[in-house]
């Protein structure tokens, strides 16, 4: 199963740090196969639910195959940290990024496509914060209805669903600490819209009321997503 370091920034981390310096250096480092680059779409995309005013403003995903090198990467002045200081341009204090490391479940929708490198793609970002009354059951209800659902979503090109792991860390930023999160990606603002339009999702609210029983907030962010080349690794 694949592991994802997730980097949340709040501030303007789109204008202090330069991607393509990112990219550069994101692809010497050893076991990353992927790198997305995630930025804020502007208004108001789902009518069901109003987008929180708190956006981040960027979120980056880091993809490994296996955690033994993704853990390599984390290490005291490591391969992710470098790659970060050299695409900064200011100082990187412990609240420029929160992080969470998570298992990834990837599915496979009916229309999924080929990501060209570079490519740009909308996505929708959720996460349960959590914590739920029992876990077990909360996932097991989650994972046995939802994604069913989820994969109904017209012109849907990617689902994921993550699960917290723990694993050797050594990054200088302050921990998120979601129970899970997930995303539904499509080529472009006016499928995600048309896709959250559709009666596919009076189905999964349904779903989500038929939940075990949780606390924490929901957040829901749709995102401007950047798949960074990594084609010299």
């Amino acid at each position: 199963m694949q592991a994802c370091l997730f980097l949340f920034s709040e501030r303007d981390t789109a204008g202090s740090l330069d991607i393509f310096a990112l990219q550069e250096n994101a692809a010497r480092i050893d076991g990353l196969s992927r790198l997305i680059v995630h930025e804020p779409v502007a208004g108001e995309v789902d009518p069901r639910i109003t987008q929180k005013q708190d956006a981040p403003s960027c979120v980056l995903q880091w993809y490994f195959e296996e955690l033994a090198p993704l853990e390599a990467a984390l290490e005291a002045d490591g391969a992710i940290h470098r790659a970060l200081h050299s695409a900064a341009h200011t100082a990187l204090s412990t609240s420029f990024f929160t992080q969470q490391i998570m298992a990834v479940r990837t599915l496979a929708p009916p229309h999924a496509a080929p990501m060209r490198e570079h490519a740009k793609r909308c996505t929708y970002l959720v996460a349960y914060e959590g914590p739920a009354d029992d876990f077990n059951a909360w996932l097991a209800h989650y994972l046995r209805h939802h994604p069913p659902l989820m994969l109904q979503l017209p012109a849907l090109r990617e689902l994921e669903i993550y699960t917290h792991i723990d694993c050797a860390n050594c990054l200088p930023f302050e921990p998120a600490r979601a129970m899970q999160r997930n995303k539904v990606v499509f080529d472009d603002f006016s499928a995600l819209a048309d896709a959250l339009a559709s009666p596919v999702r009076d189905a999964m609210r349904r779903d989500f009321q038929a939940l075990p029983p949780y606390s924490g907030a929901t957040p829901h962010f749709a995102m401007r997503s950047t798949y960074v080349n990594l084609a010299t690794h």
